[in-house]
């Protein structure tokens, strides 16, 4: 993707990169404090396959692509630069000194090089799914992962869960709030333990054992689930878990901790309260660390974000207005 050309020589406030819901809602909150702000986003949203956002207040159903230009239109609004392109890498340009203030270059895939007083990340995750045919073409629509995000759509239809995780168990049991017809598939990697075939058996979900070899599908509709025997077995729509992989490249190039997750589901940034990396004046927001966030609460994530950096400028100025005052004392 080609970015657009970036007229700002002199440093933004804040580079945000990635304009997801995160980085958006940190943009609108940063706008609104009168701050100068680039986003630059990637283009590559996480829920694009997805028909519609759920669970985000006055907005269910929206279709992400909507949701996101909503977005952008309302933080060019509070005089927010927003561009298309891929942030690479980024570094400190701050004084080699304790104490320095924080700045920084962010270099981008078009050769161009935007400078920041502080960075926000929130470039998401990416999902790493089973080697299985017909999965990555189904992902979204009815090859689910999370049921608060899709359960409504699929309530009372055939679901098979995919044994690709030891969470697997897990999903067979809470998608059973949304249909009486659940199928977990072993799928030669999950083992239940004896206390789980009996909480299997007593919600009354059917258990397959055998190595799954794909997805049957007939008129763009998933039909079915083929086992390497040959079996077909018949389902609506399958539930898989996902490994979850931060995109921490720009984070990583920082010197950023990229770690495992403590649910086992996938690597993260680990960060403060507010978003604060372990890199002064960097901060991370979204699914980048929050791994199991939904769309709504990635946007609130961006949004404390936003304001730790809003304030952590404002001391920053504080602090040099006040050196400048002394310094204006002693000369005088």
């Amino acid at each position: 993707m080609e970015t657009q050309e970036i007229a700002k020589a002199e440093a933004y406030d804040a580079v945000v990169v990635g304009g997801g819901a995160a980085g958006l809602s940190a943009a609108v909150t940063l706008g609104r404090a009168l701050r100068s702000v680039l986003v630059i986003d990637a283009g590559e949203p996480r829920n694009a396959p997805a028909a519609g956002v759920h669970g985000f207040l006055s907005r269910d159903g929206i279709n992400p692509k909507e949701l996101l230009e909503l977005g952008r239109a309302e933080a060019l609004q509070y005089g927010v630069d927003v561009v298309s392109g891929v942030a690479l890498t980024a570094r400190s340009t701050a004084e080699p000194v304790e104490g320095a203030e924080p700045a920084f270059e962010v270099d981008l895939a078009d050769g161009q090089t935007v400078k920041a007083r502080r960075l926000l990340v929130t470039t998401g995750l990416t999902d790493i799914l089973p080697d299985i045919a017909g999965i990555r073409e189904r992902w979204g629509r009815d090859v689910l992962h999370c049921p608060y995000c899709h359960g409504w759509e699929v309530r009372n239809k055939a679901i098979g869960i995919l044994g690709s995780v030891p969470m697997a168990l897990h999903q067979a049991l809470l998608f059973r709030q949304w249909s009486p017809t659940i199928t977990l598939f072993l799928n030669d990697i999950v083992e239940p333990s004896n206390e789980q075939w009996e909480q299997l058996a007593a919600r009354s979900i059917s258990v397959v054992e055998g190595e799954v070899q794909a997805l049957q599908v007939t008129d763009d509709a998933l039909t079915g689930v083929l086992l390497a025997s040959g079996t077909v077995i018949p389902v609506d729509a399958v539930v898989t878990g996902p490994r979850l992989e931060a995109r921490s490249g720009v984070l990583e190039s920082l010197g950023a901790l990229v770690v495992e997750h403590p649910m086992g589901v996938g690597t993260h940034v680990e960060v403060n309260p507010q978003g604060a990396t372990s890199v002064p004046g960097v901060w991370a927001a979204g699914n980048v660390t929050d791994l199991t966030g939904q769309v709504m609460a990635s946007a609130a994530a961006g949004v404390m974000a936003g304001a730790a950096i809003n304030a952590d400028l404002m001391m920053a100025e504080t602090q040099a207005a006040v050196e400048q005052a002394r310094h204006a004392a002693l000369t005088h």
